[in-house]
């Protein structure tokens, strides 16, 4: 069930806004039960044996972090640390990464002109790498001393939460991360309930937004996007265009999810951690990474970075702690070479950046030019993220950069492309993606005026999403 659909909008949060309202205070052993059932519901939605799937690996990490809490062996710690650890990537390995390892296998099997194996194919679970980081977070923290969910209710319900589910934001069980050190924990809020009707407000003017972002402009920058990238042969303004088109539709898409999911979330109660902040004015590379998909950078941080040794042990190591952390940020996002080569395109910057002491080599340029340089790298970066296979990348950047003979493009790309909805939204996309204030902000302070505004995007978003093919939200393959 995806937020954007009628049956979510109309249906499913409605009854469960209602059931829960309805619902005292003082009984929260029962609004527990119903958080629990209404995300199961909602994920076994998409598929039925999705729900066995987050139930068994919820029980199995619940059961071994409590003997973890209650043992003071440091070494059977360390062994039911590992056995958590193993047993979620290997869950993780076996839904996403088969078919990876399978493919690369048979290539090498048919280099050496050796037989191959016939590849097993696997339904990956909707959310499963962001469920999986929200309880490898958890059993780590319980490692280190925070105390475990009191109850497996408590826990099962931070790790099937149906806002954060299926796309994050990433939040912890009962730490707090630096960057949203004015949040209390899920456990602590989890417990409090604090519902009101600021909050709710909140939540709702939250919720139309992300709507209305990903019906309005992801969607429809999207249409451009995947038409530049099928293009067999483009024009160099056309991959610049379907680029361009491409980094929009992620960021809209993305903040989209994000922004209904910690809407969602302050409607039933609960207040979610920030995951982007104006990424697309950042002004270097490491820059973006303290604002794009905050949740995920901060996990990387706390739970690779720092135990890798950070930067204490000397540059060296420093340069190469980075570089692991974003290969593996990379795999995180697809089971593609395209992803790998788009980490070690992020880590090679982040590298640079450190070597001249977290400051680039346009550091003294105005930062008007350092941001319109930095959404450049990241643009070109994009073009690994979305393209299909390292080849059809590299071939789009040399159309980009005019590294083979220009294209004029054709004439059916064009009229695909340069259609009004789509050099209007675009513009509409820059406008927004280059402000300071984003929805998070706008949506603090409600007045008469701003509510008229809601009830229009909501209204027009309603209605242009019931004339338009349906488009998941792009980090749902993720």
């Amino acid at each position: 069930m995806s937020f954007a659909s009628h049956i979510f909008a109309f249906y499913f949060l409605p009854i469960v806004l209602l059931c829960s309202y309805l619902i005292p205070k003082s009984r929260s052993l029962l609004w527990k039960v119903f958080l629990l059932a209404t995300s199961y519901a909602f994920y076994a939605w998409l598929n039925p044996l999705f729900v066995a799937v987050l139930f068994c690996t919820t029980l199995f990490n619940y059961v071994l972090s409590k003997s973890l809490a209650n043992s003071c062996n440091r070494g059977w710690r360390l062994s039911l640390t590992i056995a958590c650890l193993a047993e979620s990537l290997c869950l993780l390995g076996s839904f996403k990464y088969a078919i990876f390892f399978q493919n690369n296998l048979n290539s090498v099997l048919r280099l050496l002109h050796a037989d191959t194996f016939p590849v097993l194919k696997v339904v990956l679970p909707v959310g499963i790498s962001f469920f999986t980081f929200k309880i490898l977070s958890y059993i780590i923290d319980v490692y280190r001393g925070h105390p475990p969910a009191r109850r497996f209710l408590d826990f099962a319900c931070y790790v099937s939460f149906f806002p954060q589910l299926l796309a994050g934001p990433i939040q912890r069980f009962g730490t707090i991360d630096a960057r949203s050190h004015t949040l209390p924990s899920f456990d602590e809020q989890l417990q409090t309930q604090q519902r009101c009707l600021s909050r709710f407000s909140y939540g709702v003017a939250l919720f139309v937004l992300g709507f209305a972002e990903k019906i309005l402009l992801a969607d429809v920058v999207g249409q451009a996007a995947d038409a530049a990238f099928a293009a067999e042969a483009p024009g160099a303004l056309d991959a610049w265009f379907g680029v361009l088109a491409y980094s929009f539709q992620l960021y809209f898409d993305f903040s989209a999810y994000s922004e209904m999911a910690i809407g969602l979330g302050s409607m039933l109660g609960f207040d979610c951690p920030r995951n982007f902040n104006a990424p697309y004015l950042a002004d270097s590379v490491t820059d973006f990474w303290r604002r794009w998909h905050i949740s995920l950078s901060s996990w990387f941080r706390d739970y690779l970075y720092i135990p890798l040794g950070g930067n204490r042990k000397g540059a060296a190591r420093s340069y190469l702690n980075l570089v692991v952390v974003f290969l593996l940020c990379g795999l995180w996002h697809g089971a593609n070479w395209t992803f790998v080569a788009w980490g070690i395109y992020h880590g090679i910057f982040l590298v640079l950046e450190h070597m001249l002491g977290r400051k680039t080599i346009y550091s003294l340029l105005p930062r008007p030019v350092r941001i319109c340089i930095t959404f450049l790298l990241i643009t070109v970066g994009w073009v690994f993220f979305r393209a299909a296979t390292i080849t059809e990348a590299w071939r789009l950047l040399t159309v980009m950069f005019a590294v083979s003979p220009a294209r004029e493009g054709s004439i059916l790309l064009s009229a695909i492309l340069y259609t009004r909805a789509h050099l209007a939204t675009l513009i509409a996309c820059a406008i927004l993606a280059f402000q300071r204030m984003q929805a998070l902000d706008w949506a603090r302070t409600m007045s008469w005026p701003k509510v008229i505004i809601l009830i229009m995007l909501f209204g027009l978003s309603l209605a242009t999403m019931f004339t338009q093919i349906y488009q998941s939200f792009l980090y749902f393959r993720f």
